[in-house]
């Protein structure tokens, strides 16, 4: 069923688990993620991208996606990620999204406290969850390169005192695959601040290539959503390469595009899953 994120993210900070935020580009990256909540029993957030509206647009992502969430039996939100125009995000709470995310990061921290405020109270009155971010996730996303700064917690308290339901803080994380002379999380940021931000369910995003044992310490210190993107395009693109060079195009209609696609649409699937298990998140929706 569709719902917004507050419930299930509270219930992760509480837990010790998280929730993954698997990104959606197309159809059968749609149905892959949603078929791995429901092989998993456990709560999802489906992600659109800002910089992905182009090709997937909001009201197209709205309406397949809720239709497939509501055929679902696990708790799944819609989520509008790393909004940057005020114009989209409002377009997106228009159309059925039921979580959003401004994202201020790159903007003066006065203006981003100012966007934040303006969607706050759009969001509180229609019932959706709304995230925020303090200070620059490294790597590049929507058009907008950080170099992976880490947040201040004071700022980040800020931003969490004005009513947000889950926040993004820069760590040291980046978007895209992490180069070889990555300096890793910096968990003493981390730790101060969820010690300012008490419950506040924290947003890990850029989770592809981070090692596990980063991965579980992070969440043992209040992450409770973490963004799955990058990992899931690296599998699809791979399962769809080895369809082909072992000829399986050629064989018989293995042309069809929908023989073509259902390898690397398994492989998103089984990536989430794996990610499922890794957060500690898997059969939560038994309990």
């Amino acid at each position: 069923m569709l719902v917004n994120s507050k419930k299930m993210l509270e219930e992760a900070k509480a837990g010790h688990y998280a929730v993954p935020a698997a990104n959606i580009v197309n159809l059968e990256n749609i149905k892959g993620v949603i078929e791995a909540a429901e092989e998993t029993k456990h709560p999802l957030m489906v992600c659109l991208a800002e910089v992905h509206t182009p090709t997937l647009g909001i009201e197209e992502a709205a309406a397949i996606v809720k239709y497939y969430a509501e055929k679902s039996n696990q708790d799944i939100a819609l989520h509008y990620d790393h909004g940057f125009t005020i114009e989209l995000v409002k377009k997106a709470i228009d159309v059925g999204f039921t979580s959003v995310m401004i994202d201020g990061s790159s903007l003066p921290f006065e203006e981003n406290v100012a966007k934040t405020k303006e969607l706050i109270a759009i969001c509180r009155e229609k019932g959706m969850s709304i995230e925020a971010e303090v200070g620059s996730i490294g790597g590049e996303e929507d058009g907008v390169i950080g170099r992976g700064e880490c947040a201040d917690p004071k700022e980040c308290k800020s931003v969490a005192d004005l009513g947000v339901t889950m926040l993004a803080a820069g760590i040291g994380n980046i978007h895209g695959k992490y180069p070889e002379n990555w300096e890793g999380l910096s968990f003493e940021t981390l730790d101060a601040i969820q010690q300012l931000t008490g419950d506040m369910p924290l947003v890990l995003h850029g989770g592809t290539g981070i090692p596990d044992d980063m991965i579980k310490k992070a969440i043992s210190l209040g992450v409770a959503k973490i963004n799955v993107n990058t990992e899931c395009q690296i599998a699809f693109a791979e399962a769809t390469r080895k369809y082909i060079e072992d000829g399986k195009d050629l064989e018989g209609k293995g042309f069809d595009p929908r023989k073509l696609l259902a390898p690397g649409a398994e492989a998103i699937k089984d990536m989430v899953i794996t990610k499922i298990k890794l957060f500690g998140s898997e059969g939560k929706a038994d309990e």
